[in-house]
């Protein structure tokens, strides 16, 4: 039976609905682990941690869909509740307009630009080539992954969320068969790695795209449209958390990044690149809750539905609680047999990999609670809130933990900057949850 929208959601049905986006960010997930277990195992560690150097770059890029994706999908939800579906036809064609314009002219100029981008990003002499390599070929395939991401959350606004799980599974698909083919039978390393991610994100970028052209069955379709320059700023302010969240986190990997090298050398990088693939798996589970949930909020709210809002808000907080603890205790008991896959090869590193991922791991039970808040405001249009929220986990408790712990605790302070910094982004999250909780009648 299909899922609506404006249904009333029990766990049951919340966990149907979100489900395909749980395991579509997984998947997604999972692709960009499975570049790192053939670059590491193929390649070697020095690939992997070249590879990590320069991986901020194309997220940058893509926080650009992420953006107008998550921004602009609760603008056209919100004029769906509000009873006006061609409406919501033309916004979404806009922003697809808008998405792949802004996407060809930022990747250009990274392509321009992509040597001392790479410098910049932490490369030395050693790594640069790989950089460099890697970089240009991501850089290049921007647009279509600027295209995935933002009809991932199109998918759901369009109760569809099944096929956002289809085509990421076939993206995933391609991805990993290109990754056998061409790292460990052609044996074209790092370049063959960005190669095969980027034919994953066409997979999963220009299918969408043609499907939203044609005749289909779903609420949105690609249409004539105006430009609605309001709409993309408000879209733009409400995505600004998503654009903050990616940005964020790109410049701080870029900074452990610089302070692994000067600690540790390439090993420490490659450790923590070991816990960031890590991390995306576990992230994508609250990341595929949280965008599953945020169409059905943005619709009761425009639908002006407080009791609907109230018992899926309580739902919400409920699972995300009890995927906390369970992430947590996996990365406490799993974190030698996770670590081995990557770099089992050198029993140094995996010492070192598993005693920071044991720290690192206690991450899980704060930032499922932050990530939802965040993208909770954002689905009903409280740009920023939601950015007020991003901003103090991802960028200004993170920089101030990464500057200050390890000058206290030494290599594993490094470890703790992430658990310590949702931890203070708690108090924040748990802040704007309260105090605005009557203007939204959530609670």
């Amino acid at each position: 039976m299909r899922i609506q929208l404006s249904d009333h959601f029990t766990y049951s049905r919340l966990f149907r609905f979100t489900l395909p986006s749980i395991i579509m960010m997984i998947v997604t997930s999972i692709y960009s682990v499975v570049d790192g277990i053939f670059v590491s195992n193929v390649v070697g560690d020095a690939a992997l941690a070249a590879v990590n150097i320069v991986y901020p770059l194309p997220m940058v890029l893509g926080a650009f869909g992420f953006m107008l994706g998550t921004g602009g999908s609760a603008e056209v939800a919100r004029v769906m509740g509000a009873g006006k579906p061609e409406r919501a036809k033309e916004y979404f064609t806009t922003l697809i307009i808008a998405i792949i314009v802004g996407g060809a002219v930022l990747s250009a100029l990274c392509i321009a630009f992509i040597r001392p981008l790479s410098v910049f990003l932490g490369a030395d002499e050693a790594l640069l080539s790989d950089c460099v390599a890697y970089g240009a070929i991501m850089s290049a395939g921007s647009v279509f992954f600027m295209l995935q991401t933002s009809f991932q959350s199109f998918c759901v606004a369009a109760e569809k969320p099944k096929m956002g799980l289809y085509l990421s599974l076939a993206a995933g698909g391609t991805n990993m068969a290109l990754d056998y083919l061409f790292i460990a039978v052609l044996g074209w390393g790092v370049a063959g790695a960005a190669l095969a991610t980027v034919a994953g994100y066409m997979v999963g970028g220009l299918i969408p795209l043609v499907y939203f052209l044609l005749p289909n069955s779903s609420t949105l379709r690609l249409v004539k449209t105006h430009l609605y320059p309001k709409m993309l700023l408000k879209s733009s302010a409400n995505g600004s958390s998503e654009l903050m969240t990616n940005i964020s986190a790109s410049l701080v990997t870029v900074l452990y990044n610089r302070t692994l090298m000067e600690l540790l050398g390439s090993q420490g990088v490659t450790a923590y690149t070991v816990m960031m693939y890590v991390q995306f798996i576990f992230f994508a589970m609250f990341i595929g809750l949280s965008m599953g949930a945020a169409p059905i909020f943005s619709f009761h709210y425009g639908a002006d539905n407080a009791g609907e809002l109230q018992s899926l808000f309580r739902k919400c907080l409920t699972v995300i609680g009890a995927l906390s603890v369970a992430m947590a205790l996996f990365g406490q008991l799993f974190a030698r047999p996770l670590s081995s896959i990557f770099v089992g090869y050198d029993p140094d590193l995996l010492e070192l990999t598993v005693a920071g991922m044991r720290i690192f791991s206690l991450t899980y039970l704060l930032a499922g609670v932050n990530g939802f808040g965040s993208a909770f405001f954002t689905a009903l249009g409280d740009g920023p809130v939601s950015a007020a929220i991003s901003f103090s986990r991802t960028l200004l408790f993170q920089v101030g933990a990464i500057l200050l712990l390890p000058r206290l605790l030494g290599v594993d302070g490094i470890w703790w900057a992430t658990p310590a910094a949702e931890a203070l982004a708690l108090g924040v999250t748990v802040f704007f949850l309260f105090s605005r909780r009557k203007k939204y009648q959530y609670a």
